[in-house]
């Protein structure tokens, strides 16, 4: 088993992604938020979540799934960020004594208590549109303006994904240098830390994942160097002529490139194998990007986390023999008070 621990990888189903000072996971409908208050505690609240392919099955069937897998992450990780925000504020919304500005009370007036979901729900859909225009016509328009020095199709095609992955890149090293991003991306291998202490067969303590690895094959920043680089081969193949059509051509590919993406990651993150770990290897080294060394205590934070969807006593001793260490103490330890009593009340019938 120990041997098997050092090589093997078996799926357990489990996911996540870092909030505010904290970590959501999720396992089929159950998902739970943990996240340290100002105080110092942590905070847990799990709820459950049905995605749109266990409401409408078709929706679940290959290359359509990727793309509704994605758009129920965003709903869940925008639940979890407000949340995490929630929490995050505890202790610090006292009064300071500064009277609302009118667009404040505007929002508050028209939205209520959902003011802050459609804020969030805004930021969210402007952060998309904009990484369409950063990240997908960007590189097209850069790209463009060196075709007819360059002259051939294929290598425009080359250098606009090369483009896309440079501008990405030097996008991830410019937020990391925020204090609350950088924190996020320690929050982020503290997930990927705590699930490959579980899939390699690794009891769920602080010790043992602080010594996990924080690459996982199925990391959304693989996705996102998955779905780059298969848009260069999409793009090689469907040519326009106009730099409109281009840009059309561009957007309306998101989601079938998306869908291919997803099954092939979901193909590496299923499966372990010296192909797979090749196949995988570009987007864990791009991880080195979006995830930095936790600290013990933001695996505490992860570890409550899992705790909550997982059992992952059960999935050890079913997938790698683990027998708990724990298992059976406390009702050896009734059975030896149940014995203490009898004897006792057989040595009080003695004496009377």
């Amino acid at each position: 088993m120990s041997e098997c621990r050092k090589t093997c990888q078996k799926y357990s189903g489990i996911g996540g992604q870092a909030i505010l000072e904290g970590i959501m996971m999720k396992n089929r409908q159950n998902y739970a938020c943990a996240a340290r208050r100002p105080d110092g505690s942590i905070a847990v609240d799990r709820k459950t979540y049905v995605s749109l392919s266990e409401k409408y099955p078709f929706l679940g069937l290959p290359l359509i799934r990727g793309v509704f897998s994605f758009g129920d992450s965003l709903v869940l990780g925008m639940r979890a960020l407000n949340w995490s925000s929630d929490i995050y504020m505890e202790g610090l919304d006292e009064d300071d004594g500064e009277e609302p500005s009118a667009f404040e009370k505007w929002l508050e007036r028209t939205f209520g208590d959902k003011v802050q979901e459609i804020v969030m729900g805004v930021v969210m859909v402007f952060s998309f549109l904009l990484a369409i225009c950063i990240f997908m016509l960007l590189p097209m328009f850069l790209s463009s303006l060196l075709k007819k020095a360059i002259g051939n199709e294929y290598v425009v095609a080359a250098l606009e994904g090369v483009l896309r992955i440079l501008i990405f890149i030097t996008y991830i090293k410019l937020i990391s240098r925020m204090e609350d991003i950088r924190r996020t991306f320690m929050y982020h291998g503290a997930e990927h830390k705590c699930i490959n202490c579980v899939e390699h067969g690794m009891p769920l303590t602080v010790e043992n994942v602080m010594k996990s690895s924080r690459e996982h094959k199925r990391c959304g920043t693989s996705f996102i160097l998955i779905v780059m680089v298969i848009s260069i081969l999409f793009f090689m193949v469907i040519r326009v002529d106009t730099l409109a059509m281009r840009a059309l051509s561009r957007i309306l590919l998101i989601p079938v490139i998306a869908g291919v993406s997803y099954e092939f990651l979901r193909w590496t993150g299923t499966h372990d194998s010296a192909l797979v770990n090749i196949l995988s290897r570009p987007g864990m080294w791009m991880q080195g990007l979006t995830t930095k060394e936790p600290t013990p205590d933001m695996a505490e934070v992860a570890i409550a986390a899992v705790e909550e969807v997982f059992d992952w006593k059960a999935y050890l001793k079913e997938n790698f023999g683990w027998e708990d260490p724990e298992a059976g103490k406390e009702g050896a330890a009734e059975k030896i008070a149940e014995n203490t009593d009898g004897k006792a009340a057989a040595e009080t019938g003695k004496t009377e």
